[in-house]
């Protein structure tokens, strides 16, 4: 009898024999299969509930407003140009003046100034002569091509090594008459101290040390100047406007 009851049971497709015999292994494979795949449906149905749970949260924010990073520089004293710095043979480079900006002196037209120099330049020489002294403009704007004579050609015919010429004279793209605002002065009354050393003992120069800051002119290279240049009290700029300033003291 026992094998005719296994033959009915096998005679059962394959399919419907889980359902037929509950206790058999088989049996309990499908219902955890179905657990399973219950639980993974469950989790993603849950998860699909928080993203878009997060993405209305997300959504329902105010826009923030673009705010600029405010960032102030501060240069460290040790990031400040030293002294020397960009020099050659003691002087500094100076760009030459565009044509547009110079004018002639209307008391000597064969010497040009910035603009703002020139003007301020005869209003000086005007006060002076109210006082009796006469100043003398000898020199103004120089292009590099004709310092390149002052220094070159002059360095070979007194027989002078590069530093000894710059002492008193500096080399091309790097004098200040380059800029228009410099000036060489003199005393009508006493042209032999002209660019000399004994210009200091004229009454023009004592006039100039105690006027020419009330024009804005400075002495360019007094006594123990730093850039080691030859005393000049006959060599003058102008430092009246933003312009001159930054060109003379931007640079330490």
């Amino acid at each position: 009898m026992a094998p005719n009851s296994f033959r009915s049971i096998d005679d059962v497709p394959e399919a419907q024999r889980d359902s037929l015999t509950p206790n058999r292994p088989g049996g309990q494979r499908g219902t955890q299969r179905w657990v399973l795949w219950f639980s993974v449906g469950l989790l993603s149905a849950l998860a699909g509930l928080m993203v878009s749970w997060v993405t209305y949260q997300v959504g329902s924010l105010e826009p923030l407003s673009f705010r600029p990073a405010v960032t102030t520089l501060s240069v460290p004293p040790s990031a400040a140009i030293p002294e020397g710095s960009g020099t050659l043979l003691g002087h500094r480079p100076y760009a030459e003046a565009p044509p547009e900006s110079l004018v002639p002196l209307p008391s000597a037209p064969e010497i040009q100034l910035h603009v703002a120099a020139a003007e301020a330049l005869e209003n000086m020489m005007a006060a002076a002569r109210v006082e009796g002294v006469t100043l003398m403009p000898l020199s103004g704007f120089r292009s590099v091509q004709d310092q390149q004579y002052l220094f070159f050609s002059i360095k070979a015919e007194r027989g002078q090594d590069a530093t000894t010429r710059a002492e008193v004279s500096a080399p091309p793209g790097y004098s200040e008459h380059h800029t228009g605002y410099a000036v060489d002065l003199g005393d009508a009354n006493a042209p032999e101290t002209n660019v000399q050393i004994n210009f200091e003992e004229t009454a023009a120069f004592r006039w100039l040390q105690q006027n020419a800051t009330r024009y804005s002119f400075e002495l360019s290279f007094p006594l123990n100047n730093p850039q080691n240049i030859q005393y000049e009290p006959w060599h003058w700029r102008f430092v009246g406007d933003s312009a001159s300033l930054e060109t003379f003291y931007r640079n330490p």
